[in-house]
């Protein structure tokens, strides 16, 4: 013999009542307890050079490709976004330093110390990054210019600092090669410019004249009239 369901009406009220008290005392409850505190893990400072070599298994560039992609990401966990400026940027700057140790060639660590991690409003991260790519370019100059160059822009506009980027644009100048465009080349040109500093323009100008490397007439004519130019601000003065 089958047992016929019971209708809701045949449950004593009492018993609804109480159903619903305490439905709505779990929900009153849970409403009360604090948000769920989730843990940020700190970036902190990478393993020893020699030890990321072991652990790459003969092949350092896979290993700087994944080490990149994790630092990258790094900034979301558990689902939240990290702010760039919550980066311990020593932690930061050391990472991006053994990267290049293992894959030499590689440009992201300088494309992402200038491009992304300047990005932050403390000037003091922002010129740690700059400097950082600064030390850089010394070690491949033909490879690194352009993240310099960039630096270079950013210490003029976002830093307002221009004697840091006129040190800047002289490294380049420095160290340049047939490769590098002539525009980087003179970059300290204008920024000598806009610190007021005429005469210093004028004699780096002469100097790429007289060298004797320029072969290309339109860029001879435009030195020779930014050279006119620069003694007609200077006789206004």
């Amino acid at each position: 013999m089958t047992s016929q369901p019971r209708s809701i009406r045949a449950v004593p009220k009492i018993v609804i009542a109480f159903l619903i008290l305490g439905l709505g005392l779990q929900v009153a409850w849970h409403l009360q307890l604090p948000p769920p505190r989730i843990q940020i893990e700190a970036l902190t400072e990478p393993p020893q050079l020699g030890l990321l070599r072991v652990f790459s298994f003969g092949d350092p560039v896979v290993s700087a490709k994944i080490l990149m992609l994790w630092l990258q990401a790094f900034d979301s966990q558990t689902g939240q976004f990290i702010s760039y400026q919550e980066l311990n940027y020593t932690a930061l700057q050391q990472w991006l330093e053994r990267i290049l140790q293992l894959d030499p060639q590689s440009q992201y660590p300088l494309l992402a110390a200038s491009h992304l991690y300047s990005t932050v409003s403390e000037p003091r991260k922002k010129r740690q990054m700059l400097d950082f790519v600064y030390q850089q370019f010394f070690i491949d100059p033909p490879r690194r210019w352009r993240w310099l160059a960039h630096a270079a822009v950013l210490a003029k506009h976002r830093l307002k600092d221009l004697p840091l980027a006129l040190k800047y644009a002289q490294a380049i100048t420095a160290h340049a090669t047939d490769e590098m465009p002539r525009w980087a080349q003179e970059m300290q040109i204008f920024i000598l410019e806009d610190m007021g500093e005429l005469e210093r323009a004028r004699l780096v100008i002469g100097g790429m004249l007289a060298s004797g490397q320029l072969s290309d007439p339109n860029e001879i004519k435009f030195l020779n009239d930014k050279l006119l130019a620069l003694e007609k601000q200077s006789q206004k003065r």
